[in-house]
C-alpha cells in the first residue's frame, strides 16, 4: 500500500487564500488614496491651529491698560468691543491685502531705521532711560499725554507690560536696574529682607542635597530630581547675592545714593499731582497703573499725527483706532526685545525717542487695512512720517518733528549708527537672569510685599517679563 502524499501546510492553505498580486496593488492604491487625504487634512489643521495660536500670542489681552481709570473702564470696553467686533472676514494677517510701496521695506533695510535716528539726531532729543527720566521729560512739557480713550482712537495695549515691581533706575554703562528707596533706612530694611531670601534659598539647597544623599542606590532618578533643585537653589542664591551686592555699592557711595533719592523724590512728586488722584508708589497696584500712565505721553508732532489719522480711519469705519506703543524708555525697550523682534535693538529705539507709535491691524480686514495704508502712503509721500507694515499685527508710524524728512547727509550718517549693537541693553542681563527667576519664588514675592508695606519698599531687582505682544 503507497503512503498517502501530505496534504498542503498551514501556510501554504493561508497563502492560497491571498488575492493575485494585481488585486493586492489595488487595494494597496485605495488605500493610499482614502489615507492620504485624512493625512493633509490633519497637517492642515496643525497648522491652522499653530497659526491660530501665533496670531493669539500677539494679540494684546481684551481688558483695560493699566493706565485706565476706574471713570474710563466703560468707555474703555465700548471702544475696545468695536475694535474686536466681528466683520465675518479674513483679518490681520490672514487678510489678502495690496501693502503699497511706502510701507515696505526699502531695498538697504538699514534705511528704515536710519531715517528715523536721523530725524532724532536733527533735533537733538534726549532719550528717557528709566521712568525717573520720562518723568522729567513729562515734568518740563517735553511729552504730552494721549488719554485712554479718544474721540477717534483707543489706546489698545499700551503698557500692558508694565510690572508692579519696584521702580529703578537703568545704569545705561551695565544694563543693571536699580531698585529706588526713599533713603539709607529703607535701603537698609530692603537689603535685610533680601538677605533672608538669600539664607532661605541656602538652607533649602542644603536640605535637598542632605535628602538626596539619603537615597538608596537604586533610586537614581530621584536623586537627579533632587540634585538639581540644589543647584537650582544654590544658583538662585548667588545670582541674589551679585545682585544685592550691586546695589549696595550703589547706596554705599553718597553721590550715587543721593542720585538715587533724588530720582526717587521725582517720581514720587509726579505721583502725587498726575491725577485724578495720588499714586501710591509703595502699593504695588497703584505702581502699575502709574507705570502704564507714564507709557501713554508721547511727543507732540506723534500726537498730532495719532489724532489726524485716527479721525480719518474713524470717518471712514466708524470704529476707534487701536494704538499699541507710545513712548518707551531705554529699559522698557530692553525687556520688550527679550522677547518681541518688532522691539528694536539699536543705539536709539524709535520709540524711546517719542516719535513713533504702533496701530494694531490684528483685527482689520483687508478693505480696512488697504485704506488705512492708503492714509499712511499719502503723509509718507508727504514727507510728514516714516511707515512700515510689520509682520506681528502692527503698522510702524514715526512723525518726523519739523514735518518734513531729515536732511539726506543725516541719513547717510546714520546708517552706521542702526548696525552698532545696544551694549547696555545686553550687558547684566545673564548675570540676573537667576536672581530674576529666583524673585518669581513665593517667598521672594513675600519678603517683596514685606519691604513694600507703607513707608518701605521692595529688595528685588525688577523681574523677567512674561511675554506679549509690544
Amino acid at each position: 500500500m503507497s503512503p498517502t502524499p501530505p496534504g498542503p501546510s498551514k501556510n501554504a492553505r493561508v497563502l492560497d487564500r491571498r488575492p493575485p498580486p494585481r488585486r493586492r496593488v489595488r487595494r494597496a492604491w485605495w488605500s493610499l488614496l482614502v489615507v492620504l487625504p485624512l493625512l493633509v487634512l490633519a497637517a492642515l489643521y496643525a497648522w491652522h491651529r499653530r497659526e491660530r495660536a501665533e496670531e493669539m500670542a500677539t494679540a494684546p489681552a481684551a481688558a483695560p491698560p493699566p493706565a485706565v481709570t476706574p471713570a474710563q473702564v466703560n468707555p474703555w470696553r465700548a471702544a475696545a468691543k468695536l475694535v474686536e467686533e466681528e466683520r465675518g472676514k479674513p483679518i490681520g494677517r490672514a487678510a489678502r491685502v495690496q501693502v503699497p510701496a511706502e510701507l515696505r521695506h526699502y531695498a538697504d533695510t538699514r534705511r528704515f531705521l536710519a531715517t528715523q535716528v536721523a530725524a532724532w539726531k536733527e533735533k537733538d532729543y534726549p532719550i528717557p532711560h528709566d521712568e525717573a527720566d520720562l518723568a522729567r521729560m513729562i515734568e518740563h512739557g517735553d511729552l504730552v499725554e494721549v488719554p485712554a480713550v479718544g474721540d477717534d482712537y483707543v489706546l489698545y495695549g499700551v503698557g500692558a507690560n508694565a510690572t508692579d515691581e519696584p521702580l529703578a533706575h537703568y545704569d545705561t554703562a551695565t544694563g543693571d536696574e536699580i531698585p529706588l528707596y526713599a533713603g539709607w533706612d529703607r535701603f537698609r530694611d530692603a537689603a535685610e529682607a533680601w538677605g533672608a531670601e538669600i539664607d532661605a534659598r541656602k538652607a533649602a539647597a542644603a536640605r535637598v542635597t542632605a535628602e538626596a544623599a539619603a537615597l538608596r542606590k537604586t533610586e537614581t532618578r530621584r536623586r537627579r530630581s533632587l540634585l538639581a533643585q540644589a543647584k537650582q537653589a544654590r544658583q538662585e542664591a548667588a545670582a541674589l547675592q551679585r545682585q544685592r551686592a550691586k546695589v549696595a555699592a550703589w547706596y554705599e557711595d553718597y553721590d550715587r545714593r543721593r542720585l538715587l533719592v533724588s530720582e526717587r523724590e521725582t517720581l514720587d512728586e509726579l505721583a502725587r499731582r498726575l491725577g485724578p488722584r495720588p499714586y501710591d508708589l509703595d502699593d504695588s497696584k497703584d505702581r502699575r497703573a502709574f507705570r502704564g500712565r507714564l507709557l501713554s505721553f508721547i511727543r507732540p508732532p506723534a500726537r498730532a499725527m495719532v489724532l489726524e489719522l485716527a479721525a480719518r480711519y474713524r470717518k471712514q469705519f466708524g470704529r476707534p483706532l487701536p494704538v499699541t506703543s507710545l513712548v518707551r524708555t531705554e529699559a522698557y525697550q530692553r525687556l520688550l526685545g527679550e522677547t518681541n523682534p518688532n522691539a528694536t535693538r539699536i543705539a536709539v529705539p524709535p520709540h524711546t525717542t517719542g516719535l513713533a507709535f504702533d496701530v494694531y491691524y490684528h483685527y482689520m480686514p483687508a478693505d480696512e487695512q488697504d485704506a488705512f495704508m492708503k492714509m499712511v502712503a499719502e503723509v509718507k509721500d508727504a514727507g510728514r512720517v516714516e511707515a512700515l507694515r510689520e509682520n506681528r499685527d502692527h503698522f510702524h508710524i514715526f512723525a518726523f518733528p519739523e514735518g518734513r524728512r531729515p536732511p539726506e547727509a543725516l541719513i547717510a550718517e546714520a546708517m552706521g549708527i542702526v548696525r552698532q549693537p545696544r551694549v547696555a541693553a545686553a550687558a547684566g542681563t545673564a548675570s540676573a537672569r537667576a536672581a530674576r527667576a529666583a524673585s518669581r519664588s513665593p517667598r521672594a514675592r513675600v519678603a517683596a510685599r514685606h519691604t513694600a508695606a507703607p513707608g518701605r519698599t521692595a529688595s528685588v531687582k525688577r523681574t523677567g517679563q512674561r511675554a506679549r505682544r509690544r
